[in-house]
């Protein structure tokens, strides 16, 4: 039986849409720009979600953003890269 590893992963709830933050997502300069959206009446961000898929959703002052942390198991999907091989219509 193998050691087994561990990595950080963050959440993030808007509305009630969940999305799991890539690992290397700068979370502080994300909320940062979420608030700087929110502040100049809404506009899209982008965010890298595990399996490196590139997402792109609009904040408004309508938004509800929460992010949560917890520590799970290695997930091979999530190297932070959008332009990884993993994601899309092939991703398990």
């Amino acid at each position: 039986m193998g050691d087994a590893h561990f990595m950080v992963r963050t959440q993030m709830v808007v509305n009630d849409a969940v999305f799991a933050l890539a690992q290397g997502q700068d979370v502080e300069d994300l909320k940062k720009r979420i608030e700087n959206a929110v502040d100049h009446g809404g506009r899209f961000e982008s965010f890298v979600v595990v399996g490196n898929r590139e997402m792109s959703m609009l904040f408004s002052s309508r938004t509800a953003v929460t992010f949560s942390v917890e520590t799970v198991s290695d997930d091979e999907r999530d190297s932070g890269d959008a332009d990884s091989p993993f994601g899309g219509f092939f991703d398990e």
